[in-house]
């Protein structure tokens, strides 16, 4: 692997930054400190893999998925002298109100870390202002070689996937209460939205739960100590997650399933009220429909006021009938 270049220091401190003023040039965040560097290019350019191409020994392959706009699927490429790492972590944008998935590349090698995220990540940027401005947090994630590192920001990555899992949970919870509150058909979009969002998280997740169980064994060599069960504390985070999105998605069908039931319930009962007052009025219906047609031979047809409230009588009292013949089949 090529040296790293002189990268002008802001400080005395062993943090810096290259921040170019035009966008043609590199913009590449560095910090050093006991012997370990990390460098950080947030949303990559094509300057930005000229640099990396000019100074380190990474395969062109690798830098064409580093500046590729396609998602790359979770993978693990071993070199001689460092290995490339593609990752998948849930955000939600906020420009769109959905989750997505969001591309994190990484390559490690003795004594170096470059992480490369395709958009802006907070538990990144939070762990980068960390070890900037503390002496104990450097000691602490970068005294152990890049192998640790890297854990640390994986570690950090999971534990910020777990209120945006909580996020759906508490979704869910809201939903279930709703569906009982007479606002069954509102419900149809935010269950679907839901649904949504549980499919896009379990798409990040799933495609890399073999990519996480291979990942310390790439990353040993270049930690000073046994790994294992930091990386076995990840792919347990990682299978807490899978396995609450598959309940969740248990419940979301659950959810959908109820509330359907519960609007054909009204709707049964809205078309019975109807079916009834239809039964009730079809032979009142009918009779004015004879009298209406002003045929002498007609009963009554000729008796004036007595004709009418015969009528009005037989026709209350045959409404009556039906109604207490539904009655007692116990149709109302």
């Amino acid at each position: 692997m090529a040296s790293l270049p002189n990268i002008r220091r802001s400080s005395k401190r062993t943090t810096s930054a290259l921040v170019a003023p035009e966008r043609d040039r590199p913009d590449v965040q560095c910090l050093e400190a006991h012997g370990l560097t990390w460098l950080n290019i947030e949303e990559p350019t094509e300057a930005e893999t000229d640099w990396l191409a000019a100074h380190h020994d990474f395969h062109p392959l690798d830098l064409e998925d580093v500046l590729s706009r396609r998602r790359q699927r979770s993978k693990i490429d071993e070199y001689d002298g460092y290995v490339f790492l593609v990752l998948h972590f849930p955000r939600f944008d906020k420009r769109t109100g959905r989750l997505q998935a969001t591309e994190l590349n990484v390559f490690i090698g003795p004594g170096l870390l470059i992480t490369i995220p395709k958009e802006p990540l907070k538990p990144i940027s939070a762990l980068w202002s960390r070890c900037e401005t503390r002496d104990d947090a450097r000691m602490d994630h970068m005294s152990k070689g890049s192998g640790f590192l890297l854990y640390a920001l994986v570690d950090q990555m999971f534990d910020y996937c777990f209120p945006i899992l909580d996020k759906i949970g508490f979704k869910l919870d809201t939903l279930e209460d709703a569906i009982f509150e007479g606002e069954s058909r509102e419900l149809v979009r935010d269950i679907s939205n839901v649904k949504q969002e549980i499919i896009n998280y379990r798409k990040v997740i799933k495609p890399q739960r073999p990519t996480l169980r291979m990942l310390e064994r790439a990353v040993q060599r270049y930690a000073p100590e046994d790994l294992e069960f930091y990386f076995d504390d990840i792919v347990d985070k990682n299978e807490r997650i899978w396995d609450s999105l598959e309940n969740y998605k248990e419940v979301a069908e659950a959810l959908e399933a109820t509330n359907e039931a519960v609007i054909t319930h009204r709707l049964n009962d809205m078309l019975a009220v109807l079916t009834i007052l239809s039964a009730v009025i079809l032979p009142l219906t009918l009779i004015t429909g004879f009298y209406g047609m002003n045929i002498d031979a007609l009963p009554f047809a000729h008796n004036g006021m007595a004709s009418f409230i015969v009528l009005l009588v037989a026709m209350v009292a045959l409404a009556g009938g039906v109604l207490w013949y539904f009655r007692k089949r116990k149709w109302l």
